[in-house]
């Protein structure tokens, strides 16, 4: 009896080209939303933000030697910091290209945080990193980006057009579940139960069931779930609308210091790819060793990188995304080069008016159930990364970190409005805080924690 083969890209491998554009359409389709939301809550031009995207991960991928598989795109993290520049009184009479120059130079200023910390971490070697960063703060860190996005997901989920037709509002809120509940069984489904090439696909197979799922409710129902006409526009070519930085000390105090909140979450990421790629690589058969988890420094200044090219042509902050990484977990589809052409065909979309028209038409609720599978994904790949580390649960001092990490950022991310926890006079972002606490708690209590584990 044969073994089944293990099906499966890892970094350096190149799937043939009809594949790869399917594997490169869902990762599109996972980063799109999240993506194309920070752009309508801060008020940056959308297409302008897809294409930053597509750019900067190209960026990051040239600067990390194509050695790390990761897609960039926008950040929660950056979003109240971004706001509060395009709605502060003191710019508040200025044309909307004008404040998104303004925010654009504090963006550009968070992505030297991000290089001096990968420069750093080259220079130090990962000691540092696993002194600052041990898996019990990436770990937190990546479960409460995970959960935090989870009203998000359901959000999405329940979300109804304005044109409900003859429809009520309760009627049209019930065909919405029924739209996300097909999505996600089907993405489930798919993802456990299809066999060999199509089993690196259920995101993209879940999507168009959801889509078809909507089509028919609109067709019986006359609610306009599927619409094509969201971005009007006389020609089909339209490049984006590029900005350029204006320097203002108030974007850097406001947006600079959140890059140090997303290094953990980058840092999370590195851990869950490295877990992920050499897993898969060694149920192929295959001996190399993907150093992934070493190649920090790397991934920090690529992350840097990123947020530079977005901040100079008109994009928000960001950083490498988890709802990637976990669509590459469920198909085992790690390729460099599907990230390449994904960043190739994002910018692409972004210059034509029916392409975007198409994404957009996507239902919201299709996104939600898709939403609920990959946010819940991020959350678990934080438990993996503990296991993987082999995080002794049983230690007060891990408990104590985990624990403070978990409340402050769940707790301050659905307690607080934006998110932002009132204290001493300011309002702190959670997830921000909740890492930056989690650090110094960290290194207060391994103090003489060393010793004491050599006595015994």
């Amino acid at each position: 009896m044969s073994e089944e083969k293990v099906l499966g890209y890892l970094p350096d491998e190149k799937p043939r080209f009809i594949e790869l554009i399917l594997f490169a359409l869902q990762q599109i389709v996972v980063m799109f939303p999240a993506t194309v939301l920070v752009a309508l809550i801060t008020g940056f031009h959308v297409s302008t933000t897809i294409f930053a995207s597509g750019l900067a991960t190209l960026a990051f991928i040239l600067v990390t030697g194509r050695k790390i598989p990761l897609y960039y795109g926008s950040s929660f993290s950056y979003i109240a910091a971004i706001a509060s520049i395009m709605t502060a009184d003191a710019f508040k009479d200025y044309p909307i290209n004008d404040k998104i120059s303004i925010a654009q130079f504090g963006i550009v200023m968070s992505g030297l945080v991000s290089i001096l910390a990968g420069l750093l971490i080259k220079k130090f070697g990962n000691k540092l990193i696993n002194r600052l960063l041990p898996a019990t703060v990436t770990g937190s860190i990546a479960i409460i980006i995970g959960l935090s996005l989870a009203a998000n997901a359901l959000d999405n989920a329940d979300s109804i057009p304005a044109n409900l037709g003859n429809m009520s509002q309760s009627a049209a809120t019930s065909f919405a579940w029924i739209i996300a509940i097909v999505t996600l069984l089907s993405t489930i489904l798919y993802s456990v139960y299809l066999k060999g090439k199509l089993s690196q696909l259920p995101v993209l197979f879940g999507l168009l069931t959801g889509y078809l799922t909507a089509l028919i409710i609109d067709l019986a129902t006359g609610i306009d779930f599927v619409s094509f006409s969201t971005i009007e526009a006389k020609n089909i070519f339209s490049l984006p609308v590029f900005t350029f930085p204006k320097p203002t000390w108030a974007a850097v105090f406001a947006i600079m210091p959140i890059a140090l909140a997303t290094i953990p979450e980058s840092t999370a990421h590195l851990f869950q790819l490295d877990i992920y790629v050499n897993e898969l690589a060694r149920r192929k058969g295959v001996d190399k060793k993907y150093d992934i988890e070493n190649r920090l420094g790397s991934n920090l200044i690529g992350d840097g990188l990123g947020d530079i090219v977005a901040g100079m042509i008109g994009g928000p902050a960001g950083t490498n995304y988890g709802e990637n990484i976990s669509t590459m977990a469920i198909t085992k589809t790690f390729s460099v080069s599907v990230l390449i052409a994904a960043a190739i065909i994002t910018m692409v979309i972004s210059c034509f008016t029916p392409l975007i028209n198409a994404v957009y038409s996507i239902p919201t609720p299709v996104i939600g159930g898709l939403s609920i599978y990959l946010f819940g994904v991020i959350g678990a790949q934080g438990i993996a990364i503990m296991l993987d580390k082999k995080v002794d649960m049983f230690s007060a001092r891990n408990l104590a970190v985990i624990a403070v990490i978990l409340i402050i950022g769940l707790g301050g991310h659905f307690n607080y409005e934006g998110g932002m926890i009132p204290m001493f006079g300011v309002k702190l972002p959670a997830i921000a805080t909740a890492a930056i606490v989690g650090i110094l708690l960290n290194l207060v209590l391994s103090i003489g924690y060393k010793e004491e584990t050599e006595q015994n």
